[in-house]
Order: structure tokens, then C-alpha cells, then sequence
């Protein structure tokens, strides 16, 4: 027989009695009896297993020891005559002191313990109970090195990202003292690791309604990590408690105790989730005691959402059998006599008492019971559901209370809410560049998203632009927005095909680092335009739904002027479009609408201002602006504002002087300076010169002043332009409206406008998601015309999407008409305010383009094209080169490389593709690649995303053309010359007196915007190619100072545009049965 190579000379007594109970087990049936003994045997722990089968009495083999207490109990079956078990009734054991080594070097658990066993028979049923001094599982001691541990992991995760504060917001409704008593420990444990834990205190007389407002603010609030409802509710108002913690966040959840973590527990799904901080506590006490929970039994007591039915899920997870058991379950006390690990939490004081327990079991008591005790000053003592005294006695290991359980779950929430601090942390870093113990991580690939691209069914011949985006059924915008890596709070719905985007978004990637940066404009266009748009969304579609990559389009919002004008709607066309193209083209979610508002009321204050102060005596402008409220005169804080540009310092209305209360309220506004203009998001050729104040109210007080186009507004500039919500007020604030009749610029602050504009505002700085044909995410924001604006989609729109590609993925954002004047505005305007430098640009270009600037019949929208550009024409081709080579050259100068996107039509041949590609090349692009999105979608744009990810590979060098500090003059003369080819500039009377006012008044530093054709390289719409040596004229000059540009008004260039002989919406129609629209293009 083999010993294993113990020594039992060194416990005689104990293999005596071993050797004694095989020989009497009783034989008719198999019985199998384990007994474990820890040994320290020449220093090292074996545990001895028995294995009576039948008549063979043993047999040892050594095993590693994973317990610490000896289990000294047999299995004995009914038949077996009580007598033979005489010889052992009067026989006792001597006691054997046993040292044991604590598990994970942990205070919480003893390193000695003594064990006494004894016979008994009951009924034919005979076990051993061991009388024992139970190993104290320390909760208190377990949390602080938990604690201790989560404080480390903060400081690593600081290294990662210097902001790194996971946030715990602790929400209290009323004010019990049981309930302050647990918050202020989770304040000082979240203190002690190193969180930022906020107490949200609200009122007893607080609503359901009102409670879950307070916490979808949390849910949206970036800088919480981890939100929990202090229960029970103190309130005077029915609350549902469950309708509450659903209302938290699952990914906020810390308390794991809404339905979705609830449920990802029941599924055994323990990763993506948190776990509830009470069983997850208690499964950590008892993997502490080294005693394995697998292959074990285990017995919970009390089937509460929070403790026993969650407790007994993860239990069974962990590959115990379990056996949950109530108020109800029958024969309890037998029922938990069978369990290796015992979790309590019924409610009832000391319910188990020790002749429940398995001697050696682990019981972790979570109970809490406040119970009379006449030796207390209170009167009152905490006892558990566990008979600590008896229990004690039996048990191998078992928690205390209070210090047991109730230490844990504050650990465990502190936990959970560093583990969701880490997740956005660690899911920033994988976008970006991450720091750990002081050096430098470069991560070489981004998260791949997780999207699937809508599969495209291609037609010959295409059909119409309406066709084709009604046939293809786009995801649901919460699908897409959950694909590319949004939170549902990050989105507000419009409908379910598209939805506006949080500006937290950038502030919760902050650390990310952004992807690649690509601008797409164009040669100078014929009438129809060449596919800009067109080009950018299959760009899009070649590189996200066909070369795996993360990619984002940012487009501008359609106007309603050129969609029911000539040129149409800019959602795209063929196989290559924005999806819905009805919403993408009309309205959208009504950001133009809210700029004309805004726009016109700014226009309105200016005119009533100069009315009432034209009719008004000093005394009676001041009554009226700062009125009298319970006998007391009170600023706004925008009047504090205005009086402190003027030097008064005073803030008692009371106390200013008549020079000073003149000051305040005369803003003198000079009539003939205002730039200001009512708008309207309508081509009307009748508005752009009309005379206003013709009515007898009016006093004769009317003037001649103009309509603008919408998009053309300082108010649509500053979307654009804008990087925040408080940059766009203070930009809203600095707009100069006129100037006073002492050459003082007038701006809305002093029109005391600002916080309305704002307001009209709040919802517009908000970019619109939407899709692509092949269901890529589109940003849609911002529509400054480019011709007369500075022709570019918002910073935000473009700011959210570098973040969310992350470093690896690519945003394609397409500037308006040729690249001498969107691009040019890009670079020199956009790029300025937004700090993002393009890593590449695309120039589109087509051969009719090309053919109509080498000499080719002129080209009108809405006429057909003349038979010469269906025809191959190679010397038209090359004739017209020299625009295309004059815009790639335009781009060279700002240091990026130039990849020409040949967007082809069906009537272009081989031999001229081929031609310009060469010839593109020669002159210094980095590559020139035919397309055919039109006709293929995203498939037929490979080559040029293949190209364009080569071309974002090479290094940038970037500049602008000018430098700010050069006069207005210069800055005019230089874009002429650079990139318009251009002798020199003539200025106007008007437009040099303009120049003077606004150097004379500080705006000399700002950047340029040409207003001018788009037509030509020039001012005259007729010449095409590339003309030199003309002298550019410069007719005027206004200033949008809160966008942040001057704008010199090229020859006659209005800022309306017209209607043409047959608009589009000749074509237009809607179905009154099923609501489609129809013509639309």
C-alpha cells in the first residue's frame, strides 16, 4: 500500500482512526467517504484523500491542499446496524493543533485553528460535528486591500491619461440617517482611492418624473462614470424603486441592479456587465478563503433581487451546484447541512444556528438585524441571520457582522465604478496614443468598428437620384449609431433615419487621436457642377464599406435656394448619395430655419434701436432699458457688459451720470454702415436691393437696404466656424452690425441680442447623422455657400468624427466649387480656427469640365449639353488642362498632396481619362485615378480610396498662404495673384474706405473670404481655362468679425441669387396618398 510518502509516525493517533473506520464501513452498497487533512509534513502542505470503495479499505495519493479545515464526516447507509459503530460512542480523539498557511498572505483569515470531533448517531444516520474556532473572514480588512489596490490602479491610469477621475454619483432622495450613514463611507472610500464622488441630494417631495430626469442628466453627464440610488426612497411621492434603477445607465450601472446587468448575470454573461456589489463582494470573500467554489455545494438563503437570487447566479457560474432556499423551503436545517459554502440574506436575526451547519462549511452572512441587548447603552446590538456564537463553533470559515459583508459591497461599487472609468479611458487610449510608465505607447490600429455596410443592387441604366435612394431601405439610426461606437445618450432622434449628435462626444474622446484629415474640391465647374458630392460619398462608401475602414463624411446642408433653383439638391447622385435625399435636401432638423430666425431678429433689433432712439430722450431710452422692478433699477448682465467696454465701472443704475447714462444708451448707428441684412433661404432677385420703414408708424424713419440668401448670413458662418457653445455665443456677441456715426463698430453685445441669438441658436450647434447608400455615417452641418461665404461644413461636425474614427480611420469633408475658392477658404479660414490641417486633398475633375475650359460650346443648366462633349476631343482636353493644373498647383502651395479624383461619365473615352491622368501627374499630383461611383457606388471608388490612403501615408507640410499680421490689402492681393492667377487687385472708393474702417477698428489681423464667381478663375464668369494678367476689381468690402473674416465683393457678385426660367420644381411633386416625394434630384 502506498503512503504517498507521508509520515505517519508523526500522527499516529489520527491514521489510527482512519484505519478503524474503513474497516467497519458497511459493504452492500458502493460508498465513497473523502476525508482532507492539511499536513505540514518537512515544510511542505499535502492533503491526504481517502477512497473507501466496498471492502478495499484505501487508498492515498498526496494532492495540492486548497482548503484549510478538515472535514471529518462519512457517508453511511441506512441498513448498517447501529452497534457497529459502538466501539467509536466512547472513543474521542485527541486534539490536534494544526498550523495554517493564511491564503493570499490575507490579514483576514487566522493562521491557527483547533479541531475536536465527535460521534453521534441519530436515526441511523451518523456524521461527525466538528466543534471548531471558525476562521474570520475579514470584509473590513479584504476592502482595504481592495481599496488599496483600486488607489494603485487609479494612479497607473493617470499615467495613461493625466484627466483620468472615475466619477460616482450617489443619488439620495430625502434624507434618512440610516441612508447618510452609507453615503458618507462611500464618500470617504471613493476619497481614499482617489475618485470623485458627488452626492446628488434631492428633496423628499420630488417627483417619479422629476427623479428620472435627474438621472438621464447623469446618464448623459461624461464625467460619471457610475451611478447608484440610495435605497430606500425617502420620499412623499409614490416612486416605482425597479421603474428607477432601470432608469440608470447599464454601462453606469455600478450597483449592477437594472434589468440588463440583472440579466446579463442570469446568462452567465459576467464581462460585459456589473455585477451586483453584494454577491460580487461575496464571491470575493470566499475565493479569499482558498476553498473551492468549484465541483462544491452551495445553499443560498433568501431568494432578494439584491442579494440571494444574483449570489446564487454567480455562484452557479462558478461551477458550484446550487440549491436557493426561502422562507418556504421544508426541512431547511437539512437543506443547508449539505452545503460546502453557505450564503445567507433572509432577513431574520440568528435563523441559522449550528447544528445547521456542515462542519468546515464557509458561511458568509449578509444580514444585518438590529436585536435588544440590555449590556449595550444603546440598548441595542447588530447581529447577523447567522448565529454567530454557535456557528462559529462549526463552520471553517465565517464573516462577521457588523465587518463581514457590508465592507465588501462599498468595495465592490468603488470597483465597478474604476473598471467604467478604465473602460473609456482604455477605449480612448486604443484610438490614440497611450503613456504607461513613462513611455511612449504608439498604437499602430484603432477599434475597427463594428459596422455592416448595406449591400448595393446596381441597375444599367441608372435610375433617377430618388429612385435610387427609395429603393434602398438605410439602418435605423440607433443601429448605425451604436456601430460606429455612440452611446444612446449622445443622440437626440429625429425620426428614425436621423438624429443630432451631443457635443460631449468630444470631450469623452478627448485623449483620442484623430484620424485622417481629407478635403475634396474641384476643378472650376459648368453650371451643372462635376460631382463633388457625388465623389465625396462614394469616397466614403470605397473606403468604409469595401477597404474596412472607419470613415466618416462631413457634408453641408442643402439650401433651399439652389434645390428648387437650377442646380438642385447636394445629397450626392447615382450610387453614390445621402440617404433619405428628401430629408438630406429639405429641411433636415432646421438648422437653416433657426439661423433665419436668429438672423432676422438681429435684423429687426437694429432698425427698432435706431427708431427709439431717434424718438426718445436720453431719461426716457434709460426708464425703458433698465426699468424700475419693486422700486429697484437692476442691470442685465449684458448691460454690465456694454458698460464696461466703455469704461464704466459703476454697477448701481442709480449712480450713473447724465454723460454716462448717455453714453449707455446712444448707440448713434450710422444707417449707411449697416451689414446686417434680414435673410430669407430663398433664390429672389427681386429682394437684393428693397426700401424698408415706408409705413406712417414709422416716421419716416425708412431706409434701402438688401436681402441676403441664408447661407450666405454671418449667423450660418459662425455654425460653421464655431468650436463650442460658449464659442459660439461670445462669436455671436463680437458680430458687427454697423458702425456708429463716431466710426465705432456696433456689435449684437451692444445691441444686447446676444443671449436671444443664442438661444435660436442652442439646437443648430448640433451636427445631424445620417447615411450613405451603403449605410456609412454622414455628419451633416453647417451651409456657408462657397462663392459668396467661405463655402465650408462645421469644425464640430468635422471635430465629432475625427475623434470617433479614431487614428486609423479617415473624414472626408468636401469644400465648395473649385479649389481656388472652397479649398483656398478651407485652408486659409477653416483650418485656421479648427487647429486640423488636411492630410490629403482630392481635386474632382471631369472631361466635360475640361473640354468647356479648352474652348468647347457653353455649357447652360437645364440645356442640353452640346453634341461636342460626347465626342472625343483629346485637344479640347488638353486645352482645358490648364484649370485642372492651376488648382492641383493652388493645393501644392498649402503642402498637401493632391490626389485628382476623374469622376467619369458614360460618354468619356479611355484616351481622354488616360490623358488627364498623365497630365496630372506630370504636373506635380501625387496620383490622378478614375472613378466610377456614379454608376458602381462605393465599388467603383477603390482605386481612389487606395489612393488616398497612400497619399494620407506621405508627410504634410503645411502652411498657409498668408500670414495674418500682412494688411488687408496684401492678404487680397496675394490670394488674387496665388491662386487666381491674377496681375493685381483694384479697389474701389468704397472698398478702400471699408479697408480703412475696419483696420482703423482692430480687424485689420483677420483672415480673408473672396466673395466672387465660381465660374471662372477670375471675376468674369466668361473666361474660362486658366486667364492671366487680369486686374481683379474689389467693388466692396464687409466684415463678419464674430465668424472672424473680411469678405472683398468681387465685381457685381450679389449676395442673392435668382430664379431661372424653369426652377426645379417644375419637377417636384408629392404623392397625397403615400406622402413620397418625387423629382427631387
Amino acid at each position: 500500500m502506498s503512503t504517498g510518502g507521508l509520515n505517519f509516525n508523526k500522527h499516529k493517533i489520527l491514521w489510527r482512526w482512519i484505519v478503524q473506520l474503513t474497516q467497519r464501513v458497511s459493504q452492500p452498497n458502493r460508498i465513497h467517504a473523502y476525508q482532507s487533512v492539511q499536513h505540514i509534513i518537512s515544510g511542505e502542505e499535502r492533503r491526504l484523500a481517502l477512497d473507501v470503495d466496498n471492502n478495499q479499505f484505501w487508498k492515498c495519493q498526496r494532492i495540492p491542499s486548497h482548503s484549510s479545515c478538515l472535514l471529518l464526516q462519512t457517508c453511511h447507509h441506512h441498513h448498517h446496524p447501529r452497534s457497529s459503530y459502538n466501539w467509536l460512542n466512547t472513543r474521542w480523539l485527541k486534539e490536534i493543533s494544526l498550523k495554517r498557511r493564511p491564503y493570499n498572505n490575507s490579514r483576514s483569515i487566522s493562521s491557527y485553528s483547533t479541531f475536536q470531533t465527535e460521534y453521534s448517531a441519530v436515526d441511523n444516520t451518523k456524521y461527525y460535528k466538528a466543534k471548531m474556532s471558525a476562521q474570520l473572514i475579514s470584509g473590513t480588512e479584504v476592502s482595504k486591500e481592495i481599496q488599496q489596490q483600486l488607489a494603485e490602479e487609479v494612479t497607473r491610469m493617470k499615467e495613461i491619461d493625466p484627466n483620468f477621475l472615475p466619477g460616482l454619483a450617489i443619488v439620495q432622495v430625502g434624507g434618512r440617517e440610516d441612508s447618510n450613514v452609507y453615503i458618507r463611507m462611500k464618500i470617504k472610500a471613493a476619497t481614499t482611492i482617489g475618485m470623485k464622488a458627488e452626492h446628488v441630494k434631492l428633496p423628499r417631495t420630488i417627483t417619479e418624473i422629476e427623479l428620472l430626469e435627474e438621472l438621464d442628466k447623469l446618464n448623459k453627464d461624461p464625467n460619471i462614470h457610475g451611478i447608484i440610488v440610495q435605497m430606500p426612497l425617502d420620499a412623499d411621492n409614490p416612486i416605482d424603486s425597479h421603474r428607477v434603477t432601470d432608469a440608470v445607465d447599464a454601462s453606469k450601472d455600478v450597483d449592477g441592479l437594472c434589468t440588463v446587468n440583472e440579466g446579463r448575470v442570469a446568462i452567465g454573461d459576467l464581462k460585459s456587465g456589473f455585477m451586483p456589489c453584494t454577491p460580487y463582494g461575496c464571491i470575493e470573500l470566499i475565493k479569499r478563503t482558498g476553498v473551492p467554489i468549484q465541483g462544491a455545494k452551495a445553499v443560498v438563503l433568501g431568494r432578494s433581487k439584491i442579494v440571494g437570487t444574483p449570489v446564487a447566479e454567480l455562484l452557479k457560474w462558478h461551477d458550484a451546484t446550487v440549491t436557493v432556499c426561502h422562507s418556504k423551503t421544508k426541512n431547511l436545517a437539512d437543506e443547508v447541512r449539505q452545503a460546502d459554502i453557505v450564503v445567507v440574506g433572509i432577513g431574520k436575526p440568528e435563523l441559522v444556528k449550528g447544528s445547521w451547519v456542515k462542519p468546515g462549511a464557509v458561511v458568509i452572512d449578509c444580514g444585518i438585524n438590529s436585536i435588544p441587548d440590555p449590556t449595550k447603552k444603546s440598548g441595542q446590538r447588530l447581529v447577523g441571520d447567522v448565529d454567530f456564537a454557535e456557528v462559529s463553533q462549526v463552520a471553517g470559515y465565517i464573516t462577521p457582522v457588523p465587518g463581514g459583508v457590508g465592507p465588501m459591497t462599498v468595495c465592490m461599487l468603488m470597483k465597478n465604478t474604476v473598471i467604467s472609468g478604465k473602460c473609456d479611458v482604455l477605449l480612448n487610449t486604443l484610438l490614440g496614443i497611450a503613456k504607461i510608465s513613462g513611455k511612449s505607447l504608439a498604437l499602430q490600429k484603432g477599434i475597427k468598428w463594428n459596422f455592416s455596410p448595406i449591400p448595393l443592387k446596381t441597375a444599367t441604366p441608372v435610375p433617377s437620384d430618388i429612385q435610387i435612394s427609395r429603393s434602398q431601405r438605410p439602418k435605423n439610426i440607433t443601429v448605425l449609431a451604436s456601430e460606429i461606437g455612440l452611446n444612446q445618450d449622445e443622440l437626440e432622434l429625429y425620426g428614425n433615419k436621423k438624429a443630432k449628435l451631443s457635443l460631449s462626444i468630444i470631450e469623452r474622446l478627448k485623449s483620442v487621436k484623430d484620424g485622417k484629415y481629407i478635403v475634396v474640391a474641384g476643378i472650376t465647374p459648368t453650371s451643372y457642377g462635376e460631382g463633388k458630392s457625388t465623389t465625396t460619398v462614394g469616397l466614403v462608401q470605397a473606403l468604409g464599406s469595401h477597404l474596412g475602414k472607419n470613415v466618416f463624411a462631413c457634408l453641408r446642408q442643402p439650401s433651399q435656394g439652389p434645390t428648387f433653383g437650377i442646380k438642385g439638391g447636394a445629397a450626392g447622385g447615382g450610387y453614390s448619395q445621402v440617404i433619405p435625399m428628401e430629408d438630406f435636401n429639405l429641411h433636415l432638423t432646421g438648422d437653416i430655419h433657426a439661423i433665419t430666425a436668429a438672423n432676422n431678429l438681429l435684423a429687426a433689433q437694429i432698425d427698432a434701436r435706431m427708431f427709439h432712439e431717434a424718438t426718445q430722450s436720453d431719461k426716457a431710452l434709460f426708464s425703458r432699458l433698465v426699468p424700475q422692478k419693486d422700486s429697484t433699477r437692476i442691470f442685465s448682465q449684458i448691460q454690465l457688459k456694454r458698460l464696461n467696454r466703455l469704461g464704466i465701472t459703476k454697477t448701481d443704475p442709480n449712480s450713473l451720470t447724465a454723460d454716462e447714462i448717455t453714453k449707455f444708451v446712444r448707440l448713434n448707428i450710422d444707417p449707411e454702415t449697416v451689414i446686417s441684412y434680414i435673410i430669407i433661404d430663398t433664390n429672389d432677385r427681386f429682394l437684393r436691393k428693397i426700401t424698408i420703414g415706408q409705413s406712417a408708424t414709422e416716421n419716416g424713419h425708412d431706409r434701402v437696404t438688401q436681402f441676403n440668401i441664408t447661407v450666405a448670413s454671418e449667423i450660418m458662418a459662425v455654425l460653421a466656424l464655431t468650436t463650442s457653445m460658449r464659442d459660439m455665443q461670445e462669436r455671436l456677441g463680437k458680430m458687427v452690425v454697423a458702425s456708429d456715426k463716431d466710426g465705432h463698430p456696433v456689435s449684437a453685445d451692444d445691441l444686447g441680442i446676444t443671449g436671444g441669438l443664442a438661444v435660436l441658436m442652442k439646437d443648430a450647434i448640433r451636427p445631424t447623422l445620417m447615411q450613405t447608400l451603403e449605410g456609412n455615417p454622414v455628419l451633416v452641418h453647417g451651409g456657408p455657400f462657397a462663392n459668396i461665404a467661405h463655402g465650408n461644413s462645421s469644425i464640430i461636425a468635422d471635430k465629432i468624427a475625427l475623434k470617433l474614427v479614431g487614428p486609423e480611420g479617415y473624414v472626408v469633408t468636401e469644400a465648395g466649387f473649385g479649389a481656388d475658392i472652397g479649398m483656398e477658404k478651407f485652408m486659409n479660414i477653416k483650418s485656421r480656427y479648427s487647429g486640423l490641417t488636411p492630410s490629403a486633398a482630392v481635386i474632382v475633375a471631369t472631361v466635360r469640365a475640361l473640354k468647356m475650359h479648352g474652348g468647347g460650346p457653353t455649357v447652360t443648366a437645364g440645356m442640353q449639353i452640346p453634341e461636342a462633349y460626347n465626342k472625343e476631343s483629346l485637344e479640347l482636353v488638353e486645352a482645358g488642362f490648364a484649370n485642372l493644373q492651376q488648382q492641383i498647383e493652388s493645393a501644392r502651395k498649402f503642402g498637401v498632396q493632391v490626389v485628382v479624383g476623374i469622376n467619369r461619365f458614360k460618354t468619356d473615352t479611355d484616351a481622354e481619362l488616360k490623358l488627364i491622368r498623365d497630365l496630372s501627374i506630370r504636373c506635380g499630383a501625387f496620383d490622378a485615378v478614375v472613378a466610377e461611383h456614379w454608376a458602381k457606388g462605393g465599388a467603383g471608388a477603390v482605386d481612389l480610396g487606395n489612393a488616398i490612403i497612400k497619399a494620407c501615408g506621405q508627410p504634410v507640410n503645411f502652411n498657409f498662404l498668408y500670414p495674418l499680421t500682412m494688411s488687408l490689402e496684401d492678404k487680397i492681393r496675394t490670394i488674387a495673384q496665388e491662386i487666381y492667377g491674377a496681375k493685381d487687385i483694384e479697389l474701389s472708393e468704397l472698398a478702400k474706405k471699408r479697408i480703412e474702417t475696419y483696420t482703423r477698428q482692430g480687424f485689420g489681423h483677420l483672415p480673408i473670404c473672396m466673395a466672387k464667381t465660381h465660374l471662372s478663375l477670375s471675376h468674369d464668369p466668361n473666361l474660362k481655362g486658366a486667364p492671366k494678367g487680369f486686374i481683379l476689381p474689389i467693388r466692396d468690402v464687409s466684415a463678419s468679425v464674430g465668424a472672424g473674416f473680411i469678405i472683398p465683393i468681387v465685381g457685381q457678385m450679389s449676395m442673392m441669387p435668382g430664379l431661372p426660367t424653369r426652377p426645379c420644381f417644375y419637377d417636384v411633386t408629392l404623392d397625397p396618398e403615400t406622402e413620397l416625394v418625387d423629382g427631387l434630384f
